[in-house]
């Protein structure tokens, strides 16, 4: 695939090298001068300039590109540049800092593919690490896996049945749950994929778009 990156901070940093380390072809943005010319010298094609401009982003190559990530410590930037990345026909994926709330989560999550919270993320692996755990073990799987948020539709597949009764890929596990506006949480045996739900999935590419086959409507795949 080749992946446009937004932001060559930590965030996108790592994760252009991890996408580099699976073959594929990573494009960085940044107006940072110093974070540009050090993407150069890591190896990578690297535009300088916001990542909002959409000359910007078609100087990166967004035509030909699969994917775009708003990896930048700006919410309003991410979410510029993953809408001129889906009207380019990629698919996008926006990060959000700070706190999670419930009310930015909806005002985006129909606009993009994918959401992520790093900062979310560090503090589950400071609070794993406090109690005791080796969160070092779940970091070097997740680079290899992907998790990915999935909200359910109303003409789903799966939509209304147990998530227990989903015929899952062999490396796809369901490992949260929200209902509405309820937080994720670890589902129970009774736990209903319907319509409106969000399901959190931990698997590879391949596996992942399976599930997305069974929780989106054709449209949505």
């Amino acid at each position: 695939m080749k992946v446009v990156i937004v932001g060559y901070g930590r965030v996108g940093a790592r994760t252009a090298r991890v996408l580099r380390e699976e073959g594929h072809e990573v494009v960085t943005i940044d107006n940072d001068p110093d974070k540009v010319r050090r993407a150069e010298e890591e190896g990578y094609e690297a535009i300088e300039g916001g990542g909002a401009d959409e000359s910007v982003l078609e100087a990166a190559g967004l035509e030909e590109a699969d994917a775009l990530a708003g990896l930048t410590g700006d919410l309003n930037v991410n979410f510029a540049a993953c809408l001129v990345g889906k009207h380019h026909g990629c698919r996008t994926v926006m990060r959000i800092d700070d706190d999670y709330q419930e009310a930015i989560y909806r005002k985006y999550a129909d606009d993009v593919d994918e959401i992520i919270y790093p900062e979310r993320l560090g503090a589950a692996g400071a609070k794993t690490a406090l109690l005791g755990g080796n969160f070092n073990v779940v970091a070097e799987l997740t680079e290899l896996l992907q998790l990915a948020t999935i909200t359910v539709d109303e003409t789903a597949p799966a939509a209304g049945k147990r998530l227990t009764e989903l015929e899952l890929p062999k490396n796809a596990r369901v490992y949260a749950h929200g209902s509405g506006t309820d937080p994720l949480t670890i589902p129970l045996p009774q736990t209903r994929a319907d319509p409106g739900d969000r399901v959190a999935v931990l698997g590879d590419g391949e596996s992942l778009d399976a599930v997305r086959g069974l929780l989106l409507d054709e449209q949505g795949q």
